[in-house]
């Protein structure tokens, strides 16, 4: 069941509890599907809802400097989901490109079946707009996202600060941190992930040891699990995202074969087997993509909701 968010310690919990259920649906095989980003996502929207809605218990004086660390805060969160749907709007014209490609084999087989050049043209225009699509993300991320600093708070402040405004900026702290932590994922699997881009540090977590904290045992063993598995993908920087990354795979295993003269026409049942494989995994990516979107621009609005909320007290 999951904990109750309506107080301090509660809210730590919930945390740990939220994150612990994230690890859960962790599967290696499909490492950063869209499934399990669309589960980052829906974390992402319930810590800050419920860290809107325990604010508004903890009694805090109007107009005071909480309100400026809370605002700051969902400032920051704004700007991330701007950068994702920016993202994904480009990953929605590439996928766009790919459907012009798809559209221009079945027009070739049904029209000629011996491979053309306004087949490989297709596959090109494709291939270059996947790259062109990680080139801009690259840039996207060194102007928008490393300014936000979407890291873990090293400077952790004495507990006794952390108590303050009735245990506000503790949770603030934890707040901020996991939703920089679930921000990164997203970013990793939707925008661009590069090296040595790590959402925390050894020193972070050994810092946050103050009380509640248990829920950076969690982030952590969340957080090993993300690394390992981009370890094991072989650290190439680019888009993470497991459909993403299947186009990627198809699209050049059909090239290689119409270009090895493994199959001269496009009726060959292997080249057509590659073609409806490429056909499928965009149809998920571009589905998968569209519902993410919807989810960051309902967040989006729950952001904007929040402030005013937390302004009306």
């Amino acid at each position: 069941m999951k904990p109750s968010s309506s107080s301090v310690n509660g809210f730590y919990a919930f945390l740990a509890h939220g994150l612990d259920d994230l690890e859960g649906c962790f599967e290696s095989n499909n490492f950063m599907s869209l499934q399990f980003l669309e589960k980052a996502i829906a974390l992402l929207r319930s810590v800050h809802a419920d860290l809107a809605h325990l604010v508004q218990k903890l009694h805090l004086p109007a107009g005071e400097k909480w309100l400026d660390e809370y605002m700051d805060e969902s400032s920051r969160l704004w700007e991330a989901c701007q950068v994702l749907k920016t993202g994904i709007s480009s990953m929605e014209t590439f996928c766009a490109t790919g459907a012009g490609m798809i559209s221009a084999l079945d027009d070739s087989h049904r029209s000629n079946p011996h491979l053309t050049r306004q087949v490989m043209r297709a596959i090109s225009v494709c291939r270059r707009g996947l790259v062109g699509l990680e080139g801009e993300n690259r840039v996207t991320v060194a102007t928008r996202i490393a300014p936000l600093s979407l890291r873990f708070d090293e400077n952790i402040p004495a507990e006794s600060k952390l108590n303050g405004f009735n245990g506000f900026r503790g949770v603030l702290l934890a707040s901020r941190n996991v939703s920089c932590f679930l921000l990164t994922i997203l970013v990793w699997g939707l925008v661009h992930w590069w090296p040595n881009s790590s959402a925390t540090t050894s020193a972070a977590v050994e810092g946050l040891l103050f009380s509640g904290s248990g829920f950076m045992a969690s982030t952590s063993r969340l957080q090993q699990r993300v690394e390992a598995e981009v370890e094991r993908a072989g650290g190439r920087p680019g888009i993470l995202l497991f459909e993403f990354q299947r186009v990627r795979a198809c699209l050049e295993e059909l090239r290689e074969e119409l270009e090895s003269g493994g199959g001269h026409d496009t009726e060959s049942g292997s080249i057509q087997e590659r073609v409806q494989s490429l056909r499928v995994w965009f149809g998920l990516l571009r589905n998968g993509t569209e519902n993410i979107a919807l989810r960051l621009d309902d967040f989006l609005d729950e952001i904007v909701a929040g402030r005013k909320q937390l302004l009306d007290i």
